[in-house]
């Protein structure tokens, strides 16, 4: 009943939206495109979820509706078979992301963890998931009517600093791995901490070489505007932004500069346009950063008295309302990108279940088809909408697949046991 509700609410709100006659054509197009290429969403963090809820036991867990998961101060989960198939999505990457502030040994092993537990969820549900290592087992999939469901790292703490252990995680099935996360690695840069290598070191281009070599897909989103230029000059293989936004658009340093924009249509990569809102409407992160200089200046003047900088907090909380996300904002981002790069540079890359919550109409992941329904209403065509849903990416991983078959007598990158992976140079 929860779900029929959720769904009749969504389908009058679509209905309801603009004149009669160009509303049918745009539903109509936006409906056409998700019918023939449903979404293949870059990023969705239920792994991370399974493990900070349930400690990664899922005998008992439910994917086939999460709606009754708000425990413990935790929202309900954004993620489950009924809504994905309700959002029209065919294909997912599933991020096994752990930590980056565990020490390189443990997020190795937790890492390994989260695959674990990803492919014992994927395997538990034959009828709706399937596991895809390629691009034709993703195709495999959703010419059966299941969701396709790959495996991507998010973050090079996965691998601790050792290709070797980059090898052994794409035979366990990681397919692409984000090179860095919040934290600035010993061969990488991150966009949102204190830069050592002025992008990547000698170690970090390796990393990209040897994805390329075995076919592991280059994630961008998260490292810094130099790690991005550094990876595209040695990359040989198309790249991807698995969950990231327009710089231009939203000026936060997890999206992407203009500069690495219009590199894209060279290297042949793809931005998959997030939904996370303080990355999208600029607005909120401006007072997302007017509420963070508001509390420090609290905590200056009312040091030693926790209580009365609560209080006053809350008193600037309720008269400093906070700015709506909406779907506009992130077709927004679509259309820069679009601009700058192109239309075969887009995807879309939510990032459910590790966020708060989607933009106003785009909670959940059963939020796409109101978001390509905008996409159409702004003139996009069912051959645009069909690229951005998921030929993008099906194009990137070919390509990749091809780089990597070319490569095959190539000898893997060697380093010797102990030696140095912080050497600039």
């Amino acid at each position: 009943m929860r779900h029929f509700l959720l769904a009749a609410a969504a389908t009058t709100a679509l209905a309801t939206a603009g004149p009669v006659s160009a509303q049918s054509s745009a539903e109509e197009t936006a409906a056409a495109a998700l019918e023939a290429a449903p979404v293949w969403d870059g990023h969705n963090d239920v792994p991370i979820q399974l493990r900070a809820r349930f400690g990664n036991r899922i005998t008992e867990f439910d994917f086939r509706d999460t709606l009754d998961t708000a425990r413990d101060g935790r929202n309900a989960m954004h993620s489950d078979i009924f809504r994905l198939r309700q959002g029209k999505v065919g294909a997912q990457w599933w991020s096994v992301y752990v930590s980056p502030s565990l020490p390189e040994a443990e997020a190795v092993q937790a890492t390994v963890e989260q695959i674990d537990v990803t492919k014992r969820l994927i395997a538990r549900y034959p009828n709706d998931l399937q596991l895809a290592l390629t691009a034709d087992e993703v195709e495999e999939a959703m010419g059966a009517g299941r969701i396709a469901s790959l495996l991507g790292m998010e973050g090079g703490h996965s691998i601790g600093s050792s290709l070797a252990v980059l090898r052994q995680m794409y035979d366990l099935g990681a397919r692409y791995m984000t090179l860095t996360h919040g934290k600035t690695l010993s061969w990488a840069d991150s966009a949102t901490d204190a830069p050592k290598h002025d992008g990547l070191n000698a170690f970090g281009m390796d990393v990209v070489r040897e994805m390329n070599r075995i076919g592991m897909l280059v994630d961008l989103s998260h490292v810094s505007e130099a790690a991005m230029h550094d990876a595209l000059d040695v990359a040989r293989a198309p790249v991807i932004f698995s969950h990231s936004g327009a710089r231009a658009v939203t000026g936060h340093l997890r999206n992407v500069p203009d500069s690495v924009l219009a590199r894209l249509p060279e290297n042949g990569g793809i931005v998959m346009v997030v939904a996370l809102p303080w990355f999208i409407t600029e607005d909120l992160r401006q007072h997302a950063a007017d509420r963070a200089a508001e509390k420090a200046r609290l905590e200056a003047l009312y040091s030693g008295l926790p209580d009365t900088v609560e209080a006053q907090l809350a008193k600037w909380d309720a008269e400093n309302r906070p700015p709506v996300s909406t779907i506009s904002d992130m077709a927004d981002h679509i259309d820069h990108i679009r601009d700058v790069a192109g239309i075969d540079a887009i995807g879309i890359g939510g990032d459910y279940d590790g966020m708060p919550t989607g933009p106003v109409g785009m909670e959940d992941v059963t939020g796409y088809p109101a978001l390509f329904l905008e996409l159409a209403e702004r003139g996009y065509s069912q051959e645009d909408l069909e690229k951005i849903a998921a030929r993008n990416m099906m194009r990137v991983m070919r390509a990749a697949e091809a780089y990597a078959a070319s490569a095959a007598d190539m000898t893997p990158i060697e380093y010797a046991v102990g030696e140095p992976r912080d050497e600039e140079g």
